[in-house]
């Protein structure tokens, strides 16, 4: 009988929006009904991404259908590339979204969630909230950011289904989704770190085959810590809050989240038929001493990193390690784990073929070389005082095709390290705004989204139209700063 009235009142509830629309409810309504599925995006993508490079890098000695059929290889080589950035980014992807939602059924997580949640009282509240420790956290580091932004987004929809209350619950999740539009201009963005890295540069270059004097590096006081960044990372943090909080206000697109809450698993005491070594999977003292030993050693891994970059130990890999630590230790045994584990799963099966059919794209872009053309066209047109901001701009619609911020900054830092130092423009500068180019359209490409989508169990169509907004701040935000502080 519940659902019954729950299904009348949503039906009148869409009813009352259809037939007396507020204007910003109609641009919204009508974004999502354009967007289809995720996987389906990936397609199109694909294929769009085929006929740009057939009819726009094609040599001429190669007739159309040899050259189509060159392209097809090397997407579907892509598919199962197994370097750093393809299979191996995607499994480490699969894994921290697997990791930091075990970690999030802990107990003590849990307890720490349930204190935040206490000033969730509606979507307004809940947007700030969500948003501001999402980018937080995005600053340090990007995979902290999004799990976080992506757990926390599901437990204020949890709060509220139980609590029967309704919630814009796709505007809280692209708060939480924001936190990917400040992540390349934090600790650890791809571009500024690498760039850090003595002799990187000239490596770089020397690989693409570009000749030319660069420097040995570029400082963490000339991007990461400059007064470009701070204003900019500054500004972010400030306005896409506020700006998303105007929009709870003003949005009536409320709805009781749909959502099974996951109760968290408790130590299990030891069944009676249970004997031998399988005993070792209740015991609270070989489950979190296992923990506290790994913990340890990670512990001992950042105390003796001696990279370049302060906090450069903190990558996929370290926190993936550091996750496994923390959940082994809090669920105190591994039966509590492996009952954690079994929810936490659910949340890569819609992902798990998706992430190939990006790394198909990217080798079409490689192959074809279809990625210089677009850098090309834009920083052709550029000066010493422009290229920033085309750069940015440039940045933002390679994006679109590689959602990968190192993987772009290996394709496209050559370009744009080459075209700086020919017209005396600023390198920081430039590599700051090829960062904030690939954040920016972050807010439009679906592929870093697909985890924030696994957790809350939102589609598309419920984000993107609000992520669309943050978009729209962030070319705001983005493009003011390198017009006025780059001249």
């Amino acid at each position: 009988m519940d659902r019954i009235i729950y299904l009348y009142h949503r039906k009148h509830l869409n009813e009352i929006m259809t037939t007396h629309p507020t204007s910003t409810n109609k641009w919204i309504n009508a974004f999502k009904n354009l967007l289809p599925s995720p996987f389906t995006i990936a397609i199109f993508l694909t294929f769009f991404t085929l006929l740009m490079a057939q009819w726009l890098t094609k040599p001429q000695d190669v007739a159309h259908s040899d050259y189509f059929i060159q392209l097809v290889t090397s997407w579907q080589k892509g598919l199962w590339d197994s370097s750093g950035g393809g299979l191996y980014f995607a499994f480490q992807m699969m894994l921290i979204l697997v990791l930091g939602h075990i970690l999030a059924l802990t107990p003590a997580v849990n307890k720490l969630i349930h204190a935040l949640l206490k000033y969730c009282h509606d979507t307004a509240s809940s947007t700030v909230i969500v948003a501001i420790g999402a980018i937080v956290l995005g600053l340090v580091n990007w995979g902290l950011g999004l799990i976080f932004g992506a757990i926390m987004a599901r437990k204020v929809g949890e709060k509220f289904a139980n609590a029967n209350k309704k919630l814009n619950y796709g505007l809280v999740g692209a708060a939480g989704y924001a936190t990917m539009m400040v992540w390349h201009g934090g600790l650890s963005g791809s571009a500024t770190t690498k760039s850090m890295e003595e002799g990187h540069i000239r490596e770089m270059m020397a690989s693409a085959q570009i000749a030319g004097t660069y420097p040995n590096q570029v400082p963490f006081n000339e991007t990461i810590g400059s007064t470009l960044n701070i204003i900019v990372t500054t500004a972010c943090l400030v306005l896409i809050p506020l700006v998303l909080y105007y929009i709870a206000k003003k949005s009536k697109n409320e709805q009781v989240p749909v959502l099974e809450q996951h109760s968290n698993p408790m130590l299990q005491s030891t069944p009676s038929d249970v004997v031998g070594a399988e005993k070792l999977d209740y015991s609270r003292y070989f489950g979190m001493g296992l923990g506290l030993a790994l913990l340890a050693f990670g512990v001992y891994l950042a105390i003796n990193y001696s990279g370049s970059s302060a906090l450069g130990f903190i990558q996929l890999n370290y926190i993936n390690f550091i996750f496994l630590a923390l959940s082994l230790t809090l669920h105190r045994s591994i039966q509590n784990f492996s009952n954690a584990l079994q929810i936490a799963v659910e949340d890569v099966s819609g992902i798990l073929i998706q992430f190939p059919f990006y790394f198909g794209i990217l080798a079409i872009m490689q192959s074809s070389g279809l990625i210089i053309v677009f850098s090309d066209s834009i920083t052709a047109i550029a000066t010493k005082s422009t290229l920033p901001f085309l750069s940015f701009i440039s940045a933002g619609l390679v994006n679109m095709f590689i959602p990968s911020g190192g993987g772009q900054w290996a394709v496209q830092g050559p370009i744009i390290v080459h075209t700086a130092m020919e017209l005396g423009a600023s390198l920081p500068k430039t590599i700051l705004a090829m960062a904030y180019g690939d954040q920016w359209t972050n807010m439009l490409q679906p592929f870093w989204a697909l985890p924030l989508l696994g957790i809350t169990k939102l589609k598309p169509q419920e984000l993107l139209p609000y992520s669309f907004i943050t978009f729209l701040v962030g070319f705001f935000i983005f493009g003011v700063a390198l017009l006025v502080l780059c001249l």
